[in-house]
């Protein structure tokens, strides 16, 4: 009787016996294994798609606009955040060094000057709730051109305008979203529109998913949360989506920069990088971080004023991957 080869194999398993039935599949997993490595992984790309960006401008201020009850101490983590962005003597890792990677993102003669300087300009409180507590996107819009319109801010196309409410202050699509990035209009005739950004603290309405690693995650492997750097988890959590949104717009600012995907719902700087924070990141896991040795916070990057932050990785266009501070 002729026997085809796979005939032949399941023939040969079965004189086998158990013990050689389990060689048999070990080996088939080894080849299956090895052959996975050998499948080269592609490099992350994020498309540069000929707009125009805010990190070949020499100076960029952000302007930040606080909706709803900041304690003074709240306010001054997120300012020295903002602040540390600049050139400082502050150790290494820094902030800066973190941001320095948006330089690498050039515009379309690629000759344009990097970023010189980014710097915190100035601020509005609103905490009265002139909007109520409950708003949608327009509403953020509202806000900044009101700030303008107050001449509380300045208005210059420099600047990217940051919209930051407060934790008892619920906003259109937040849990779906930890932050978002736009443009508006100007009043004046400028040549581009204004970047404006959002952030809002989530520590009452959605930790695990906008305060992460510093709240169980709301998927997945529950493990303990890490200690906040500046003992706020909504506020330490919000350092890290500012980071996101911030490094989105100045290399994306008008969906027409550095992205993967859709134009609507772009993969950026920082999104293109999720969960990850150091060296043998994986997902429920940030990484390796730094940990204080006093109040076992952990953390990736040194600020102004002695501040600790954690701050997640960026795509570096030069080595097309995310990197780490640590």
């Amino acid at each position: 009787m002729f026997c085809s080869s796979e005939c032949q194999n399941l023939e040969f398993v079965l004189r086998m016996g158990a013990h050689g039935f389990k060689i048999f599949v070990s080996l088939i997993l080894l080849v299956d294994l090895c052959s996975s490595a050998l499948v080269e992984q592609q490099p992350l790309v994020l498309t540069y798609h000929n707009g125009p960006l805010l990190t070949t401008i020499p100076t960029v201020d952000i302007h930040v606009i606080w909706y709803g009850r900041f304690s003074p101490a709240q306010r001054s983590i997120v300012g020295d955040f903002v602040q540390s962005l600049q050139a400082s003597k502050s150790m290494e890792p820094s902030v800066y060094s973190w941001w320095k990677t948006t330089e690498k993102y050039s515009g379309a003669s690629n000759k344009a000057p990097a970023m010189a300087n980014t710097r915190l300009g100035k601020q509005m409180l609103d905490d009265g709730y002139s909007l109520g507590k409950s708003l949608n996107r327009s509403h953020i819009v509202a806000l900044v051109e009101r700030a303008i319109a107050s001449r509380a801010v300045p208005e210059n196309g420099n600047s990217v305008y940051l919209v930051l409410t407060s934790d008892d202050v619920t906003v259109e699509g937040f849990c779906m979203s930890c932050g978002f990035h736009g443009n508006l209009l100007a009043a004046k005739k400028l040549p581009l529109p204004l970047p404006y950004a959002w952030v809002g603290n989530s520590e009452t309405q959605c930790p695990g998913q906008c305060a992460w690693p510093f709240h169980q995650p709301l998927y997945g492997p529950q493990t303990p949360p890490l200690v906040a750097p500046n003992g706020d988890v909504g506020i330490d959590g919000m350092i890290i989506n500012i980071a996101t949104v911030v490094a989105g717009a100045v290399t994306n600012p008008f969906n027409t920069g550095y992205f993967q995907g859709d134009a609507a719902a772009p993969l950026e700087a920082v999104s293109a990088c999720p969960g990850i924070y150091g060296k043998g990141a994986y997902p429920g896991f940030p990484g390796d971080l730094l940990v204080d040795k006093t109040t076992q916070a952990s953390y990736n990057a040194y600020g102004i004023n002695g501040r600790e932050f954690l701050l997640p990785a960026m795509w570096d266009p030069a080595t097309r991957s995310c990197k780490a501070l640590v």
